[in-house]
């Protein structure tokens, strides 16, 4: 019998009878003196680790992870959720002499640094535990929020928010979903739900608080200003979010990160993922610069993301629980649909604060359950077990829509002098597009079945 291929539970079982068949102990083995076996030491280890089937559910330290975790969230996600307003900002401002597709690099690789590297920090999750990872996001973060306030140059700009910041954000990130997860099962929908409203509060807040902070006291303090109050959520976030597992030492292979692309479901659903990624994050971009092009007043326009994010609050939460009952690719495919048919057919047209306004709201809807869901996707596609490395896989190749699509779109708003209407046709057809392979990955799972819950 080889042991390696044998449980510590199998050995056990298979040792015990061997043991009771043996010959009697001789004068020269007393009992009493003998010392304990090794397979004891094994089955006590094994016994004093926690039992993955074994989920609190509830009681003050899980539900401390979810508030830490809240706070990770609010930082990080909800930080990302207000990129707008840097876009809108240095363009009139500190980079006013460089064209929009330029500026709008910054914002676009700070939310490339929160999505690409998820599947390092989510591997550096289990194998150190969530603390580690969430020690170093939350100096990251807020060492790159503090260069970024005595930042002058565009360079200076890129690296301390979009890739020090964003990197922070990262490690912020997926290490609280990681935790969150070991805590609960029966209200695991209930927890994530709560611990990701962050992101939707953090992109309400943020906002309104940078916008007001800066004509107050300067872009140098305002930064500063919200580093601070960062530091002291996520010194809430580092003595809270923990995991009830141990952290599990399984080595990395690079296959992991493959093979998930080998089967056709996940390789069309990650199409979908880059599509929507691609064009989703247009209108948090440039919904400001449009509506104020369109002749909407400065004050009102800076609300359009903080309403935009607060409508997306619902479209996380209402949603998913909609999914638990019918199926969350047909819920992802029918809001995805929406939110494309809304671009197309609402925002194109608008040419006064009415229907802008009115656009926030539907698409904050739409894109609060598009955005979100991708995860839970996921795991209709594989063994629960291997979520967090498929999901590493599919944000990190999702992450490089995210990354072109500002940029891209910022190119073609130069091209028209100014013009936004293609701009929004590219954010409407590229949602179009994740929208059709969305479809088509359900129809390699089930097939061009409607009824049929998935």
């Amino acid at each position: 019998m080889v042991q390696s291929e044998y449980s510590l539970v199998d050995i056990a079982k298979d040792s015990i009878p061997e043991r009771e068949a043996g010959p009697e102990p001789g004068p020269e083995q007393d009992p009493e003196k003998e010392p304990r076996p090794e397979l004891g030491t094994k089955l006590k280890i094994e016994l004093t680790r926690p039992n993955p089937d074994d989920f609190p559910d509830g009681g003050l330290q899980a539900w401390l992870v979810v508030v830490g975790g809240f706070c990770a969230v609010f930082c990080s996600f909800g930080w990302i959720n207000c990129i707008g307003v840097f876009q809108n900002y240095y363009e009139h401002n500190q980079l006013k002499q460089y064209s929009s597709s330029t500026i709008a690099w910054i914002p676009s690789t700070q939310s490339f640094m929160l999505f690409c590297p998820g599947f390092i920090a989510g591997k550096m999750a289990d194998e150190l535990g969530p603390r580690i990872p969430i020690l170093l996001g939350s100096f990251l973060h807020i060492f790159g929020l503090m260069m970024t306030s005595i930042s002058t140059e565009y360079y200076q700009f890129f690296l301390a928010q979009s890739v020090c910041s964003g990197l922070g954000c990262c490690f912020l990130f997926y290490p609280v979903l990681a935790a969150c997860g070991t805590w609960f099962l029966r209200h695991r929908a209930l927890a994530f739900g709560i611990m990701l409203s962050g992101s939707s509060i953090g992109g309400v807040v943020l906002p309104i608080m940078v916008q007001h902070l800066i004509p107050k006291i300067g872009f140098g303090w305002a930064m500063r200003a919200v580093a601070f109050t960062f530091l002291g959520l996520l010194i809430i976030a580092n003595l809270t979010v923990k995991s009830h597992l141990p952290p599990a030492r399984r080595p990395f292979h690079f296959m992991e990160l493959v093979k998930p692309f080998m089967e056709r479901p996940f390789l069309l659903l990650a199409l979908a993922a880059f599509f929507i990624y691609f064009g989703g994050f247009l209108p948090f971009n440039f919904l400001i610069v449009q509506g104020e092009a369109s002749g909407m007043s400065t004050n009102l326009a800076s609300y359009l993301v903080p309403i935009l994010n607060g409508v997306s609050t619902f479209g996380r939460i209402l949603p998913a629980h909609v999914g638990d009952t019918f199926g969350v690719y047909n819920v992802m495919i029918i809001l995805s649909a929406f939110g494309a048919i809304m671009t197309l057919a609402l925002w194109l047209p608008a040419a006064a604060d009415a229907p802008i306004i009115m656009y926030a709201i539907m698409y904050g809807f739409a894109s609060g359950c598009t955005l979100s869901i991708m995860p839970a996707m996921v795991a209709k596609l594989g063994h629960i077990s291997q979520l967090g490395a498929r999901s590493g896989a599919l944000y990190a190749f999702s992450s490089i829509g995210v990354l072109i699509g500002s940029p891209i779109g910022g190119a073609i708003q130069n091209d028209q002098h100014g013009g936004y209407s293609g701009l929004i046709i590219f954010t409407g057809v590229a949602l179009l597009f994740g929208t059709f392979f969305a479809v088509l990955s359900r129809a390699a799972l089930v097939g061009f079945k409607i009824k049929v819950k998935v």
